[in-house]
């Protein structure tokens, strides 16, 4: 049997251009079958690793999360520029400002474009507010919801956090009808130490791991898959659909 119930509406949405730079946020967001358009699209490669995952991230360079890519050309998907922590505005695909970022990391990086996106384990990630306060009262820390990197915030219509982790399996479904935009939530997001870096310093915060590891086994949110394309709005209901 199908079950069908409103489990909140959304509270936020946001992409992230560049794998582990600053994330942008959005009032609307087109939903493709690789995420959300423009999200991930671009990272930095680390040009002597020679692994399946060479992405350069703000686990080894922290000060990343402070680099902002700007808007580009209304025609264009991907942003033009990047301002760094300093205040200046460098070509995204630039000698430059690969070089910056290589000589923080110690080594030299390049950046790289994927038309599906670089993603960790699935296309999109999903957070409700509440865990993200819960895990900010466990860790006494007023936490902004951006440390999680989530591409869509969650505002329940029945308060409670970690109520994510009962949704692995269903179909969440952005706005009403058959036709809605809809993604398979597929695993819990199991934390890494970037959770502990504060996305306005790039300072670490311990306690904001050791909190969730307490509470929910080091996972907060989850990952799915798009099953369904279409257009994502804040303020937009969402409905889980099981099977029982």
């Amino acid at each position: 049997m199908r079950i069908v119930i409103e489990i909140g509406r959304v509270e936020a949405l946001f992409r992230y251009p560049v794998k582990s730079m600053a994330g942008e946020r959005l009032e609307v967001a087109d939903l493709g079958w690789h995420g959300l358009e423009g999200d991930r699209r671009l990272a930095l490669r680390r040009v002597d690793d020679r692994s399946g995952m060479p992405w350069l991230t703000a686990g080894r360079v922290p000060e990343l999360l402070l680099y902002r890519p700007g808007a580009g050309p209304e025609e264009a998907p991907l942003p033009s520029h990047v301002r760094t922590p300093e205040g200046e505005e460098l070509a995204i695909f630039g000698a430059e400002l690969a070089a910056r970022i290589g000589e923080r990391f110690g080594a030299p990086v390049q950046m790289m474009q994927l038309r599906q996106g670089i993603f960790d384990e699935a296309s999109v990630s999903v957070i409700a507010s509440d865990t993200v306060r819960e895990i900010g009262r466990l860790a006494e820390r007023e936490l902004d919801v951006l440390q999680f990197r989530p591409n869509v915030v969650v505002r329940l219509a029945r308060p409670g956090a970690f109520e994510e982790d009962k949704w692995v399996g269903g179909l969440l479904s952005f706005g009403e009808g058959e036709d809605a935009p809809a993604v398979s939530v597929t695993m819990r997001d199991v934390r890494c130490g970037m959770v502990n870096l504060d996305p306005h310093s790039a300072r670490p915060e311990p306690a904001v791991m050791k909190a969730i590891v307490r509470a929910n086994e080091n996972h907060a949110g989850v990952y799915g898959v798009v099953t369904r394309v279409g257009r994502l709005a804040v303020g937009q209901p969402i409905f889980l659909r099981s099977t029982l």
